[in-house]
Parts: C-alpha cells; sequence; structure tokens
C-alpha cells in the first residue's frame, strides 16, 4: 500500500555529492531515488525531504521532528549528528542521549523507521581522532534501532565504500555512485524491487606516492581548511538554505521527481 516517506538529516539525506540541476538545492541523492522506486514499484507514494546539509542534531530535532510527525508519515529515515561529531567540542554521551529521544519520538509515529550507522572516516590522518566517535556512535545508533524495533541500515559495513569513487570530492560526502549504491541498499532492506544494480567502476589504478601526496595537500587546502574556518567563523553551507521537498509531494512513477519539478516549471510559466 502506499504511504507517505519522509526523510530528516543533514547533506548525507540531502543528496550533497549527488549534483542536479533539475532538482531543488542543485542535488539528488539515494533519498530521491528511494521515493521513486516505492512509487514506480506502487504509485501514490508521496515524499518529504527536510534534510538540510551542516545541519546539527539539536537543529534537526528543532526544526524537522515536529513538521515529520505532523505530516502522518508511513516511513521515516533518520540520520543526525555526523557534523556533531566533526566539532571535538560535543559531548558524545549527551548527543547520543538526544538522539534516542529523537528515534523515540519518531518510533511514536507508528511509522517504519530507518536508521543509519556513520561510516569509517578513516579517509585521512587528519581525521582520525573522530573514529573512535564514529565507534561510540554507532554502537548507540544500533542499540537504539533494537529497541525501538527500527530498521537498521549498517552503512559501516558497507565494503562497497572503501572504494575511493564512492566518494565525492571532499572525500566525506558520497559521489552519485555512492549515492546510488546507498538507495539500493535502503531498497533491499524495505524488500522493494528496483533496478539499481551497482555500477561497475572497474580495477582502481595505482597511483604513485608523489601522486597521492599531491592529492592529500589539495585535499587539505581546498576542504578541510575551509571547513574548520566556517566551524570558527559560525557559518554553515545549510545557513539560510530552505529542504528540498518541505511538504509532501506526490511522485510520479514515469519521470520520477524531475517530471515534477518539469510540471511545476510549466505550471509556473
Amino acid at each position: 500500500m502506499a504511504g507517505l516517506y519522509v526523510a530528516l538529516g543533514d547533506s548525507f539525506t540531502e543528496g550533497v555529492g549527488d549534483p542536479s540541476r533539475k532538482l531543488p538545492n542543485g542535488v539528488r541523492g539515494w533519498a530521491d531515488r528511494v521515493a521513486e522506486r516505492l512509487a514506480r514499484a506502487e504509485p501514490g507514494w508521496e515524499y518529504a525531504n527536510l534534510a538540510v546539509r551542516s545541519k546539527r542534531l539539536r537543529q534537526i530535532v528543532a526544526d524537522q521532528l515536529e513538521p515529520a510527525e505532523a505530516m502522518g508519515p508511513t516511513l521515516v529515515s533518520f540520520y543526525a549528528g555526523g557534523n556533531d561529531i566533526l566539532d571535538l567540542r560535543t559531548d558524545m554521551e549527551r548527543l547520543m542521549d538526544s538522539y534516542d529521544d529523537a528515534v523515540a519520538r519518531l518510533a511514536a509515529t507508528g511509522a517504519t523507521l530507518l536508521l543509519f550507522t556513520g561510516f569509517d572516516v578513516n579517509v585521512s590522518p587528519l581525521l582520525t581522532p573522530f573514529r573512535r566517535r564514529n565507534a561510540y556512535y554507532n554502537e548507540r545508533v544500533r542499540a537504539a534501532a533494537l529497541r525501538h524495533g527500527a530498521l537498521l541500515v549498517d552503512y559501516w559495513a558497507f565494503d562497497a565504500y572503501r572504494d575511493r569513487r564512492m566518494w565525492g570530492p571532499d572525500r566525506l560526502h558520497m559521489s552519485k555512485a555512492g549515492h546510488r549504491y546507498l538507495a539500493a541498499r535502503v531498497l533491499d532492506l524495505l524488500d522493494v524491487g528496483h533496478s539499481l544494480t551497482p555500477k561497475d567502476l572497474g580495477p582502481l589504478e595505482p597511483r604513485p606516492l608523489r601522486q597521492v601526496l599531491r592529492e592529500n595537500r589539495e585535499w587539505a587546502r581546498e576542504w578541510v581548511l575551509p571547513m574548520f574556518g566556517r566551524k570558527l567563523r559560525g557559518v554553515t553551507l545549510g545557513d539560510n538554505l530552505p529542504p528540498r521537498w518541505p511538504a509532501p509531494v506526490r511522485v510520479p512513477p514515469k519521470g520520477g521527481l524531475k517530471k515534477l519539478v518539469a510540471w511545476r516549471r510549466t505550471e509556473a510559466g
């Protein structure tokens, strides 16, 4: 039976790393793909995506939970806390207590609830201090999923993401291939048929050490330093950015959300 899928979270769920000029905020992402396959399998599904990049857990709770509860969802996906982990001032125990409270509220809606572990952030020695925090986060997420009867998308365990091509240039957000792969895994967990077969990326070609070192320097200069610069200034990439799908939309079973956007432009014109 068709229903309403509501996605909550940050850049992970918004779709950052999977660019699309035709869709809101210039991205697509795994959640859009899941919504489209739900509608293709059973026409009538509606979809809302409240996720906004860079948001902390407290902001997601404040801005997204109440609207999601009011929509009366059939299916909810919830990923939050990743940006908090990257802030060394975060009290992880307090953070995860707040996470547990949010999960309890979502579970109380009666919707099927999807939770996600975080992936191993060991993409560079610069981020090694965060691995232990990520492991603690995952431990608490697994416990929350068990306690509230949620479905667990164990992102941590997906070996496909050991391939650097599954990640975007910033090494923290999935690439288009990564988003597509995750959508397939979510649909498998929901027992929804789909044709999202993993893209054959071919073998990884070895890189000389000099090239690796150069790429690491460029990555630190172009992505890491600006990220921590924003943290020091107290600004984020999500400031003043609206949710992509703030109210439920009926997903066309053919043509998907791009078709919906085209219809809206035609009507507005």
